[in-house]
């Protein structure tokens, strides 16, 4: 579940192993490419941690974050 941290949708997500942590940063890159709009994130080993804001908006959460956190959980229903 998303919760809104310091102005931001923040998540953290674990996988197996490296390869399928970087798998699914690779599948989140692309639908927020489509998206234009770009996460904040880190990962360590299959640990990643996602923050989601809206920059042009004075980094607030918006309908925009909203619906790239919608897409990012659907990626792991697939």
């Amino acid at each position: 579940m998303w919760e809104k941290k310091n102005n931001a949708l923040y998540k953290k997500f674990i996988f197996k192993n490296f390869s399928e942590a970087f798998a699914f940063m690779t599948r989140v890159a692309i639908e927020a490419e489509k998206m234009n709009h770009h996460p904040l994130w880190s990962n360590v080993y299959n640990t990643i941690e996602i923050w989601l804001s809206t920059h042009d908006a004075g980094d607030i959460v918006t309908e925009k974050d909203q619906l790239l956190a919608k897409k990012i959980d659907a990626l792991l229903a697939d």
